[in-house]
């Protein structure tokens, strides 16, 4: 082979790695710009069933099955709801017992690989929870967004928007809790969700273009009576509420925010989900430019820090729960946020929960996080 030939050679070589770089970039970004609701992200570990009995079933050990609090128990058409971990019943070293409060629908036998959720209830307020609610439309500027109402009689609304790989469904965890208060409740579908319009580039874009239809429920909430909303958010959900209260004209209508598990940094949210994914490290920048050109999110400063939440432009109470065990949405920026606008964050920190399940850790203290913020904005 002559000089010539050989170089030649050599830059083909090259030129066919680069694009096989970039082409695996590109499959690593879509675990978070296609994950698709109601599936559990590469973050959660599948289990297996090692045996059931009349309230409780066996597990894999795992740090997630070791979780404290109550899930969801999800499988190829079966759901559950397990509560905590049963010490006192025969396992082995390699098993785990947890109460099984209920199955909701299918069966589980030894063998079936299953994963935990935080979403208790399937269905809709009516059949899974016994409340009054209606189907409505917010007319979104892709099409009709489809949405349950709770009525209240409170002028204050609660507008719920769930975040990656969960439904609207997750916001039903709070509903009792929210109507006994005698909240109205709104809680949304957005682009890319069952029943609502596809995203044009078919790509989840971490709120930074659904949050419009954060601000579509806002002034759906403002025409059917709702004098000042509360934006409760999880995950991308909160992102977007942020983003509303930032951008919305009618933020005004804005009285606080609820954040559960807050994406501050969508680079460090890439980077966990395409590293959970297995993509080797050096793939890892790709997957991020990758995810960043795709989805046309805002340029970072190289350390992961875009400031989704600008802390001088904050104006309305806000509380967060969050927890340094959470893989998807880093604990830290929560934090720094936390410590920049102290006059009107308060943080509270929840151990040992995955990632948008604060609530699950720990139900009754949430809730009580959350009446004594709720109590003055009501």
């Amino acid at each position: 082979m002559g000089p010539g030939k050989a170089t030649a050679t050599a830059i083909s070589a090259v030129l066919a790695a680069g694009m096989a770089s970039v082409a695996a970039g590109r499959v690593a970004s879509d675990a978070a710009l296609k994950a698709p609701a109601g599936r559990p992200l590469p973050t959660e570990p599948r289990l297996t069933v090692h045996g059931t009995e009349p309230g409780r079933i066996t597990l894999t050990r795992d740090l997630a099955s070791l979780r404290p609090g109550v899930y969801g128990l999800a499988g190829d058409g079966s759901h559950a709801v397990v509560g905590p971990v049963q010490e006192e019943y025969p396992h082995t070293a390699d098993t785990v017992v947890r109460r099984l409060d209920r199955v909701t629908h299918g069966t589980f036998a030894p063998g079936d690989q299953v994963w935990l959720t935080p979403n208790l209830y399937v269905g809709d307020p009516g059949s899974a929870l016994g409340l009054d609610h209606v189907d409505v439309e917010v007319p979104g500027e892709l099409g009709a967004l489809p949405a349950w109402f709770l009525p209240g009689h409170r002028d204050t609304w609660v507008i719920a928007v769930h975040g990656l790989g969960t439904t609207r469904e997750q916001a039903m965890n709070l509903m009792h809790f929210l109507h006994s208060r005698r909240l109205p409740v709104l809680a949304l579908a957005y682009r890319g969700d069952p029943g609502a319009p596809r995203s044009p580039d078919g790509l989840n874009h971490l709120g930074e273009t659904e949050w419009r239809d954060v601000d579509a429920a806002i002034r759906h909430a403002v025409r059917h009576g709702a004098r000042r909303v509360v934006l409760l958010g999880w995950s991308t959900g909160a992102t977007m509420a942020l983003r509303a209260a930032e951008h919305s004209a009618v933020r005004e209508r804005i009285s606080g925010l609820v954040l559960d598990s807050p994406v501050l940094s969508w680079e460090a949210t890439l980077r966990a989900l395409a590293r959970a994914r297995r993509t080797p490290q050096p793939l890892l920048p790709l997957a991020v430019r990758a995810a960043q050109g795709r989805a046309c999110l805002p340029p970072s400063d190289g350390t992961g820090a875009v400031e989704i939440a600008d802390p001088v432009r904050l104006a309305v109470p806000t509380l967060i729960v969050h927890g340094p065990d959470d893989q998807v949405a880093p604990w830290e920026y929560s934090r720094r946020l936390a410590r920049r606008r102290p006059d009107l964050v308060a943080l509270h920190t929840v151990s040992r929960a995955p990632h948008a399940a604060m609530w699950n850790a720990d139900p009754k203290e949430y809730e009580e996080r959350l009446r004594r913020f709720l109590t003055p904005l009501m």
